[in-house]
């Protein structure tokens, strides 16, 4: 009974991201439209627009850009951090043996990317955007193998999305470390005071989410006023959200159900919408052979399916775990190619990485490029791959 709870549970994380894969595909067009129109400079004023209001110490006055980035975006992260957390309780990610595999190819899939990316770009004023070619898009991802049902094993889906979970972890934890302003302390103690109250919440067995949800939005605020970006309070709410292994839905099942669709079908189309916005120029490229551009476009066409075969290989020869039901290492390679499927999260780290519009600019074509080439490459190996 417990085991198709969680199964049906995994089912509906599939369906949802599936399903949202065309209404994401499509505004990433219609943002790529707009920008090559003349309805450009509109669109880019209509997002500088502020809106909010702002009174003695408190500031909630913000661009729409901002509020997209760092006031959708929690929420985004807070739906993938409750994703985690239920994976890890008892899910897919719960036990050692169900784990260890997605977890080294995940970091095997982010380090070696980091290194090609750092290969070009060391020392460099480009050299902070090594976190850019680390990330997988599991919506993307996901989109294209089911393109593929009668291709893959089921298990590989469970394997992708495993393994993009923790993706999203190592992403999660990267950007707080490394993509963090100037630190104010004194909003880090309030933040970490609101935090611990929420694991007394738990503690205590306290099950209504508007005790979890109120203070978040504190702690949100004081997280994005602290130097660390704002989307960190959106984890670590979510941390705090009890749940548990039986067949009752939990808190944490509840919340993951409520923010399903908007995150999917709203959240992160309109993200996709304001941030995939590229002018093309005939200056971009000449772009994707600058340090930057290879260093993205290789690390992700090249370095996650590098990462996640290599440790893929270790791992099985070692006897530390063993290739998913039905999958054989064609299988893999194939998945490590979609793996290089950046665009959201990638996108994400190359705003957090440069300030300045022609490196962002450029990122982003970088990105669209890699990922666009990695899925493709994806899609034909694993399309002619036999069971």
């Amino acid at each position: 009974m417990k085991q198709s709870h969680k199964t049906s549970i995994f089912k509906i994380f599939l369906d949802a991201k599936l399903d949202s894969s065309a209404i994401l595909f499509g505004c990433f067009i219609l943002s790529l439209l707009i920008a090559n129109s003349p309805f450009r400079e509109s669109f880019t004023d209509l997002l500088e627009t502020k809106v909010g209001f702002s009174f003695s110490s408190i500031d909630l006055k913000h661009s729409i850009s901002m509020w997209i980035n760092d006031g959708l975006m929690a929420i985004f992260f807070l739906s993938v951090g409750l994703e985690i957390k239920q994976e890890l309780v008892g899910g897919h990610l719960s036990s050692l043996k169900k784990a260890l595999l997605p977890v080294l190819c995940a970091i095997g899939g982010a380090i070696i990317p980091a290194l090609i990316y750092m290969l070009f770009n060391n020392e460099q004023a480009t050299e902070k955007g090594w976190g850019i070619p680390m990330a997988t898009d599991i919506a993307f991802a996901l989109a294209i193998l089911s393109m593929l049902s009668d291709k893959v094993p089921v298990s590989l889906k469970i394997f992708l999305t495993a393994l993009a979970i923790v993706d999203d972890l190592l992403a999660i934890i990267v950007i707080a470390i490394f993509y963090s302003s100037q630190l104010h302390y004194l909003n880090l103690v309030i933040a970490g005071a609101i935090f611990l109250l929420l694991l007394l919440f738990n503690k205590f067995g306290v099950k209504n989410l508007l005790f979890y949800l109120i203070p978040g939005l504190f702690i949100w605020y004081f997280v994005h006023h602290s130097g660390i970006h704002a989307t960190i309070a959106g984890v670590l709410v979510a941390l705090t959200i009890p749940t548990r292994t039986t067949n009752q839905q939990s808190p944490l099942e509840k919340l993951e159900h409520i923010l399903k669709k908007p995150v999917n079908f709203f959240i992160i189309p309109i993200f996709a919408l304001a941030n995939t916005n590229i002018h093309f120029e005939p200056a971009m490229l000449k772009g994707l052979f600058s340090g930057l551009g290879i260093g993205i476009v290789l690390g992700l066409l090249l370095g996650k399916p590098l990462g996640i075969l290599f440790v893929s290989w270790i791992s099985i020869k070692t006897g530390l775990a063993r290739l998913p039901e039905n999958a054989n290492w064609q299988h893999i390679a194939g998945l490590g190619m979609l793996g290089g499927i950046g665009f959201t999260m990638s996108i994400f780290i190359a705003l957090l990485s440069f300030s300045d519009p022609a490196l962002v600019a450029e990122a982003k074509f970088s990105i669209l490029i890699g990922s666009v080439l990695s899925g493709l490459m994806g899609y034909l190996i694993l399309r002619n791959t036999t069971k």
